[in-house]
């Protein structure tokens, strides 16, 4: 067999199409890097910042403790001395109940010393969705995108898994550094003021429960944030100009009209309902926790109980409401309506 024989057998063998986990990993790395100032470093510079102003804020204290023992205005009685806080003698007096309470606290303060990077969470995957397919047609990179062997539904597809499951990680990731870092500057004070950081903050506290939590809630996200992706989504893939202006005005004005002339009325149901099932969830539904609204908040009745709210048992009890499914069935509804917008939609 000559050179120009196997050549020519070379060129005939069949190229094997690459497999679609493969196409969607590919489509998902080119979201991320496209879009790494909101996915990647907005999630870490919120983190960082809520870090710089909760050092600030222990500095303050500190100083204000010390000046109130100064000035005579702040005295501890039972073997606490503030000037030089014994911080040990707290565990040795506090009972198993206490502790248990201790560890709640504990744990409901390390989530909410990572809100932050979930906060900028919503406001990353609102704007994401809403130029995920407008911005693409406004600088004609569509075109190029168009002549690659990759549907309208993967393109689609690709940018809802980075809007729903992609960032979401990211946040958690940027959370749970926010997290330890907290806990870092705690167990210095701790440590400063003659305590044990692992008796008093990281034995009672469990940051690795913690973070199992928020991943856990990924699902429940992906599936709440839904109707709100698909808006975005379907409004970025129809508006010609301003789709911001379009997702906003539109379901508002929809709240408006049916407030004015008590629509609701006619279902025997009052306007506030069409401005939290429709209004609200195609326009807030990114929010991080927003799935807690569908639960039986009566029996929080003092801090120490909100902690419950954070449970991964609670909010997979979502899921066996009716209001979860049936808005990620009109948000899947609605993506279809963005592939089906992004084939024809073209705006020379």
């Amino acid at each position: 067999m000559n050179a120009s024989t196997f050549d020519g057998d070379m060129a005939r063998a069949p190229v094997a199409a690459p497999h679609p986990t493969h196409k969607l990993r590919l489509l998902l790395r080119r979201e991320f890097w496209e879009h790494k100032g909101g996915f990647f470093w907005a999630p870490i510079w919120a983190g960082g910042i809520s870090l710089v102003l909760y050092f600030m804020a222990i500095l303050v204290g500190e100083v204000m403790a010390r000046k109130a023992i100064a000035d005579g205005e702040l005295h501890g009685d039972n073997g606490f001395r503030i000037n030089q806080l014994d911080i040990g003698m707290l565990t040795k007096h506090m009972s198993a109940e206490d502790m248990r309470q201790a560890a709640q606290g504990i744990d409901l303060s390390l989530f909410l010393s990572g809100t932050w990077p979930f906060i900028v969470l919503g406001f990353v995957v609102f704007f994401y969705c809403l130029g995920a397919l407008y911005d693409d047609r406004k600088d004609r990179s569509v075109l190029f995108w168009k002549s690659l062997p990759i549907s309208d539904r993967d393109t689609v597809v690709s940018k809802a898994l980075g809007a729903l499951v992609v960032a979401p990680v990211i946040a958690i990731a940027a959370a749970m550094i926010t997290i330890l870092g907290f806990m870092a500057f705690i167990s210095l004070v701790v440590l400063i003021h003659g305590g044990n950081p692992y008796t008093l903050l990281w034995g009672p506290g469990n940051p690795l429960s913690v973070l199992v939590h928020l991943l856990a809630s990924i699902p429940v996200y992906a599936v709440w944030a839904l109707p709100t992706v698909g808006w975005l989504m379907l409004c970025s893939a129809w508006a010609r100009s301003k789709p911001f202006l379009w997702a906003v005005m539109i379901p508002v004005f929809a709240g408006i009209f049916v407030s004015w002339f008590d629509v609701m009325d006619l279902f025997n149901l009052e306007s506030g309902w069409f401005w939290g099932h429709i209004v609200g969830r195609s326009l807030l539904s990114a929010v991080p926790g927003g799935w807690l609204t569908l639960l039986d908040v009566d029996h929080v009745q003092n801090p120490e109980q909100l902690g419950s709210l954070l449970d991964v048992g609670r909010s997979y009890a979502v899921f066996l409401k009716p209001d979860m499914w049936i808005g990620a069935v009109a948000g899947v509804a609605m993506l279809v309506g963005a592939i089906r917008l992004r084939r024809w939609r073209d705006d020379n």
